[in-house]
This record gives structure tokens, C-alpha cells and sequence, in this order.
């Protein structure tokens, strides 16, 4: 089944009466809580997630900005959100998936059949169709998470990926390059990462861009099936974006969660500035 539900089909869906689990994942950079926008307008059902309190932990500086949650604590909150044995599981947010993304991908892996709402609130809008206000209370769910570290990259395995497979920076090029300065201590990125930007793979209108032009975009990297893929961005949440459009084009990739603000925090890591590796810092 496609990692994607198109506005049509989920409204078809509901309609039936599928047992369906609406997940709001309001999140943005400068902008992480997302409560107010939920509770002023949501889809009709929707329960909030808060991505940086359930979908992340508190965690220690060099483990990265956004470190997963424990099983247990996932577990609590996907009940919390009113999940119960056989709903699917259908999130959005209104930045392009980049948030509904981390959703995905982080419950995919506990064996909770979830799907990212194609083009989010803004083509739920764009269809006109009915939202609701105020905050929405539902009956706990007693779904089971299964315990696995699948679809996980540590930061070891990003040092090899360049050696044995791609390893992909998801973030802006003037990111990957060092150009700018960030949050982390150092700017840059890991040697022998290509640069291939998550927005690169979001058409105008905030919908994924079609199988075969991510297929397109990856080949041109050497990137095809079979081919091991691990991914990056700068704390874990769009680099979970471009592994959703890899799974659309029919490719497996492994995420590193600690990403570069982990990295960047790890004594003796070296950093690569400019459009390749040709000036890498010895190390952090």
C-alpha cells in the first residue's frame, strides 16, 4: 500500500465507516508548537500530536536535537490519540508532510498502519471541505507496539554510507555547504554526502511529486533500488520527508536520527564545507 492517501480517497474512506484515526501534526522549525493552529481549525476527528514532547524525547546535546521516543512512551501516547488494534492511522500537517513525515515513519516501525495525508490541511481545504474547532477528546485506544530498530541509521553507519551505498544531506544547499550559520556548533556537512534538498521532492501545491520524477531525481545520483540509502537532515524531521518520497519511488532508505545535530557534537568528526568534500575540517 502507497505511503500516501490522496484527500479523495481518505474522504471515501470515512464515508464507508473505515476505522480511521486522524493524527494532526501541526510542527514547524520557528514555529514547533502547533496547538493554537490545530485548535482553531482541524479536520473533522483529528487528535493533535505534539511532535517534540511524543513523536521526540528530551534527550542529551549529542544525541541530536530530536531523538526518538522510548517504546513505552510512544505506546502511551498513541493510545493517548485514541489508536486501537486494526484503526489505520492517516497523519498531516500544514507544511507540506514534512511533520506528518516523522509521524509516518517513526509508527511504521512499530507496526501501526499509517499513511501521510497527500497535500495535508491545505488540500483539505482547497477541496472545500468541512474542518472543525476547540480541542477533540476521544476514548483511549490499547493498540501494541511492536519493538524494532528498523529503518534507523546510527552515526557510524552515516560515516559508511558514503563507502557503502549513498549517503544523502537533505537539507538546503547553502546548509550542506556551510554557508550559513545554525544552531549547531559547527556549519557544514558529513564527507562524501550528496546534497539532495527534501523540498526538492514537494511540487507547488505542497502534494508529493510524482513517482517517477523522484525516481528521476535519485537516479541522477546513483541512487536505485537495492542500493543502501541513509539519510540525514539537520535534527531527524525532514530527513523522515525525504525517506516518505524514497518509499513512494519504490526505494528503501535508512534515516539517521541524530542527523547533523548530532554530528556536529561528536568530538572528532570531520565536516566537509562547499559543494563537495574539497575542504574537510579535520574534525569537529
Amino acid at each position: 500500500m502507497s505511503p500516501l492517501v490522496r484527500v479523495d480517497e481518505l474522504v471515501a474512506e470515512l464515508s464507508a465507516g473505515a476505522p480511521v484515526r486522524l493524527l494532526d501534526v501541526r510542527w514547524r522549525l520557528n514555529q514547533p508548537e502547533g496547538r493554537p493552529d490545530y485548535l482553531a481549525a482541524h479536520l473533522p476527528g483529528a487528535v493533535y500530536v505534539d511532535l517534540e514532547r511524543e513523536l521526540a524525547r528530551p534527550g542529551r546535546p549529542e544525541e541530536g536535537r530530536h531523538p526518538l521516543p522510548e517504546r513505552a512512551d510512544l505506546e502511551a501516547s498513541v493510545r493517548r490519540w485514541g489508536v486501537r488494534a486494526g484503526d489505520r492511522v492517516v497523519a498531516y500537517d500544514d507544511n507540506d508532510g514534512v511533520a506528518a513525515a516523522r509521524a509516518w515513519w517513526t509508527l511504521r516501525r512499530h507496526g501501526v498502519d499509517v499513511r501521510v495525508l497527500d497535500g495535508g490541511f491545505r488540500a483539505w481545504i482547497a477541496a472545500g471541505l468541512r474542518v472543525e474547532a476547540s480541542d477533540r477528546a476521544v476514548r483511549p485506544g490499547d493498540v501494541v507496539l511492536t519493538a524494532s530498530d528498523a529503518g534507523t541509521a546510527s552515526i557510524d553507519d552515516a560515516a559508511r554510507a558514503p563507502r557503502t551505498g549513498v549517503l544523502v544531506d537533505a537539507r538546503a544547499p547553502q546548509h550542506y555547504r556551510g554557508q550559513v550559520p545554525g544552531v549547531d556548533p559547527v556549519a557544514g556537512h558529513i564527507p562524501g554526502a550528496v546534497n539532495i534538498p527534501t523540498v526538492s521532492h514537494i511540487a507547488a501545491d505542497g502534494l508529493l511529486r510524482p513517482a517517477a520524477e523522484i525516481r528521476a531525481t535519485l537516479a541522477g545520483h546513483g541512487i536505485a533500488p537495492g542500493i543502501d540509502v541513509v539519510v540525514y537532515c539537520s535534527s531527524g524531521i525532514p530527513s523522515t520527508h525525504s525517506a516518505l518520497a524514497f518509499a513512494v519511488a519504490g526505494i528503501d532508505a535508512r534515516v539517521f536520527v541524530g542527523s547533523w545535530s548530532q554530528w556536529a557534537r561528536s568530538p572528532g568528526r570531520p565536516v566537509a564545507r562547499g559543494a563537495g568534500d574539497e575542504h574537510v575540517v579535520a574534525a569537529v
